[in-house]
């Protein structure tokens, strides 16, 4: 049959399975969004506030439901409002397909109104990008996009369309969409020497990242931590990967780790990292990273072995699959003189904050205590961030969504409403600083508008808390530009735009609070007013050994 650009590309969303895209119309796409106003009741689309949190909600949905997210956006300024959204996507590995119109075909290259090389500004933050300017292949670039983005390790992925190609007819045939293809990479011999590593370790310690989640291993993980005996420390991408309650978890691993996380590799003779990269803010100091112990990682991504961290063994193939067929070869081990170690340094070295007023940890112990650990969390970024990595207890995949290798101030509440859409009976709170919360709280207006039950936890210091813990620590106090101490009121903001508010300055408010919200099944603001000068501990000075993890007594001790 025959049809124009605009209704072959949503045929070919409905091929892959799309039920919502999250986008912002504008002059460019608005045959796209013509034929999208015909297949309503098939596509849900969700207008945001701006272009910047259609991506992010495209970004939440893919990593809270494991499908391809999808965003759109005008020509000009339309696209690159996409583009840190992109970026966040690309930094954490996640699914996602960003369709943008441009200009007609006669005037590209011409500084025409609106115009912009979209493909080339995303160049470097996608898997790929197309523009597309003949309708002839409009179908399969997008089939392609979709494969692409899913496929191996995961991504975003651009496709531009001019505006002419959306206008003109083309025959149109329905295809089913190809399956991604997991390539087998690794040998026998690959296999062979993890297992023998895996076999003399006495001390074995396993570093648990986003991989885990992307390639769906949560049970191949838990499997494999039994039967080698090994504990097991996550990174922020790798949270709920692995039970957040278990003997053998020992929490997160890094600049603002546990400390029983951070000794615990040091100490260890073999370091198993599962879909995980070595990023700076896990390792710190790459010569003296896990020193005493001979490293083991498995990823999806070749790029990465070696890359940052010499391995001694590495095996390069989807970890679900490795995992898999490492599990039926190992023999069940016993560390158990190791394993009493790791928990004697759990009890000794627990996670603490001063109880005595309202903080931020006592607020997440609070927020994990009604939902049962069983909420969707995201979180923008800074002390929030790193407070509910810290006490949040996750015990399933797909449960904490934050920007972790981009570190995106303003993701939260977009993701907040990617995540609900596309896992509407799960619970979803984001948690942002005030900081954050200024630079996406316009996206309160697109939860109001669908009426879509997320609770905003605002935790409200009056500074940029992470910057200024720096300053404090590092700059000898000088807060340059972080006090942000003025009258804005989020509770009336909130209320301004549709949404129920309420402020909470004492520890015996926030259990009613959130109660409330979560009865009220709607979108619902809940300010937190706490002291400016809480810091997040422990910390590892930017570059230091994470053996030289510090938290508050440690400084009082100085």
């Amino acid at each position: 049959m025959r049809l124009t650009g605009a209704e072959i590309v949503v045929e070919c969303l409905k091929e892959q399975g799309v039920d919502t895209v999250f986008g912002y119309p504008g002059g460019s796409i608005l045959n796209i969004y013509d034929a999208l106003y015909k297949h309503s009741d098939e596509i849900r689309h969700i207008l945001t506030s701006h272009e910047q949190g259609a991506a992010h909600a495209a970004d939440g949905y893919a990593r809270a439901t494991g499908k391809v997210g999808v965003c759109l956006a005008t020509s000009g300024p339309g696209a690159t409002n996409l583009v840190t959204g992109i970026a966040t996507a690309y930094m954490d590995s996640v699914p996602m397909v960003a369709i943008t119109a441009n200009v007609t075909l006669p005037l590209l290259g011409k500084d025409s109104f609106q115009e912009v090389d979209i493909a080339g500004v995303t160049m470097p933050i996608t898997k790929h990008g197309y523009i597309v300017k003949d309708i002839n292949i409009l179908a399969d670039t997008i089939r392609k996009a979709f494969q692409i983005a899913k496929s191996g390790r995961p991504g975003p992925v651009l496709v531009d369309i001019t505006k002419d190609v959306t206008a003109n007819l083309c025959e149109y045939t329905k295809k089913e969409p190809e399956r991604p293809k997991q390539e087998k990479r690794y040998t026998d011999e690959d296999i062979n020497k993890a297992l023998e590593l895996i076999d003399n370790a006495q001390k074995p310690y396993i570093y648990l990242g986003g991989g885990a989640i992307l390639s769906e291993a949560s049970e191949e993980v838990r499997t494999f931590a039994k039967k080698i005996d090994a504990p097991v420390c996550d990174t922020l991408m790798g949270k709920g990967a692995y039970d957040g309650r278990d003997e053998l978890y020992t929490g997160m691993i890094g600049m603002h780790g546990t400390k029983t996380s951070n000794f615990g590799v040091c100490e260890c003779d073999l370091l198993i990292a599962l879909g995980a990269r070595f990023s700076d803010r896990v390792v710190g100091n790459p010569s003296k990273f896990a020193s005493n112990a001979k490293i083991l990682q498995i990823d999806i991504d070749a790029a990465e072995i070696n890359k940052n961290i010499k391995t001694d063994a590495s095996v390069v193939g989807d970890l679900k699959t490795v995992l898999n067929e490492l599990n039926g070869k190992l023999e069940q081990k016993e560390n158990k003189e190791w394993t009493d170690h790791i928990k004697e340094l759990k009890e000794k070295y627990p996670l603490r904050y001063d109880d005595e007023g309202l903080s931020c940890p006592y607020i997440i112990e609070e927020i994990d205590r009604i939902t049962e650990g069983k909420a969707l969390i995201t979180t923008d970024v800074g002390q929030h961030q790193m407070w509910a990595a810290q006490y949040y207890r996750y015990s399933e995949p797909r449960t904490f969504l934050s920007s972790g290798g981009l570190g995106t101030m303003g993701y939260g509440l977009g993701a907040c409403i990617g995540a609900k859409t596309g896992r509407p009976e799960k619970v979803c709170i984001n948690i942002a600083g005030d900081g954050c919360f200024r630079m996406n709280m316009n996206e309160l207006a697109t939860a109001s508008r669908y009426h879509i039950p997320i609770v905003q936890v605002v935790i409200n210091n009056h500074v940029l808390g992470m910057v200024r813990q720096w300053q404090t620590l590092f700059y000898d106090h000088r807060y340059s530009q972080t006090v942000l101490n003025d009258s804005v009121d989020f509770c009336m903001v909130a209320k301004g735009l549709g949404c129920e508010a309420i402020r909470v300055t004492k520890k015996e408010e926030v259990a009613p609070a959130l109660e409330k919200a979560l009865a009220l099944n709607g979108p619902v603001l809940i300010e937190c007013v706490i002291p400016e000068d809480d810091k997040v501990f422990p910390m590892v000075p930017a570059g230091a050994p994470i053996s030289e993890a510090f938290d508050g007594e440690d400084l009082k001790a100085r």
